[in-house]
């Protein structure tokens, strides 16, 4: 990027636009709307069944009928779509998370129900075992622990699938095994499910922002003092990211995903600017955990922070952003727009 030599002051204040609201709005570079805003959502077995998350206050694990219900609100909102992230009972868990691909079970339950309840509503499931097994990591383990990578890939495909045919507009692997999202294109071209788009978490971190989450899904438990440092990315680095997304978008990926948010908006930028395609960015459950906690300690206001986070992973080049806040910020929208 290049820029011509500065004018000299007082000819050129920059001030000058900004002294007005007007101004300002027609000077504005990045818009941030809800149709940016993708609304993460934990899905519980039984019937009207609501229990609170307590590391992410405001946030509550419901049942499939409350899930459609809130739904109609996401929809008058103009919420674009929904991500699924189903919490598995104990019991329904094994080793080889089998549950995954149970034509019942609950993610596919849930899809099913949205889908005839709002046809309009984008629905994307979450394509990893972590929740089905017993030890909590995203594939299935050998004798030392160690994620299996191939066979753990033919088990997501089975998973993709089932969710496919439930309904889901949109599968996401979160799993970051190789290879998994061209057996996954392969299975759902050979299956009839040529619209069915693969939203591929491409740049996954191993981060530490992740611990609310799996106290939402129940799988913090089952993973214990153990790590997914084998299989996710490790924070210190760039380029390999590039080489991850470019992987899975010559694979069949519909669009790429970096996670956590805020702390890797130099990814979203390199993603974007370098390789130009459907990039999104999860504000993952750490991120909105520290920005509930200092709002509710008085130490920041909530709304400003809440909108100007959002806003900087749309500058950083995000499409779209799941976000627990995005009713809050839709909010926040239609208030602003009248």
């Amino acid at each position: 990027m290049s820029f011509s030599t500065p004018r000299v002051f007082p000819a050129t204040r920059l001030r000058r636009n900004r002294a007005s609201d007007f101004s300002r709005r027609l000077m504005r570079e990045t818009q941030l709307t809800t149709d940016n805003l993708i609304y993460p959502v934990f899905v519980l077995e039984g019937e009207e069944q609501r229990e609170q998350v307590p590391s992410m206050p405001g946030v509550d694990r419901l049942s499939v009928d409350l899930l459609v219900e809130q739904a109609a609100e996401l929809v008058e909102l103009g919420i674009p779509a929904v991500a699924l992230f189903p919490v598995v009972a104990a019991d329904r868990k094994d080793l080889s998370g089998s549950g995954a691909w149970d034509s019942d079970g609950l993610a596919q339950r849930a899809v099913r129900a949205l889908k005839k309840a709002y046809p309009e509503l984008g629905v994307i499931t979450d394509v990893a075992l972590d929740p089905f097994t017993t030890h909590g990591q995203d594939g299935i383990i050998d004798s030392d622990g160690y994620v299996l990578n191939d066979v753990t890939v033919e088990a997501l495909v089975k998973q993709a699938l089932s969710h496919a045919e439930a309904g889901a507009d949109i599968v996401a692997p979160s799993d970051m095994m190789d290879g998994r999202v061209a057996a996954m294109r392969e299975a759902l071209e050979a299956g009839g499910h040529v619209n069915t788009r693969i939203m591929a978490y491409s740049a996954k971190y191993a981060s530490g922002y992740y611990g609310p989450f799996r106290d939402a899904v129940g799988s913090a438990g089952n993973l214990g003092k153990g790590n997914k440092a084998t299989y996710q990315m490790d924070p210190a680095n760039s380029n390999e990211a590039i080489q991850e997304v470019m992987m899975d978008l010559a694979e069949g990926a519909d669009m790429v995903m970096v996670k956590p948010g805020m702390p890797y908006l130099d990814i979203v930028h390199r993603v974007k600017t370098e390789l130009q395609v459907p990039t999104f960015v999860y504000q993952v459950s750490g991120e909105y955990a520290m920005h509930m906690a200092a709002e509710q300690n008085g130490w920041l206001d909530g709304d400003t922070v809440v909108m100007e986070s959002l806003m900087s992973m749309r500058r950083a080049g995000a499409d779209g952003i799941l976000t627990y806040f995005a009713v809050r910020a839709a909010r926040l929208l239609r208030e602003q727009k009248h």
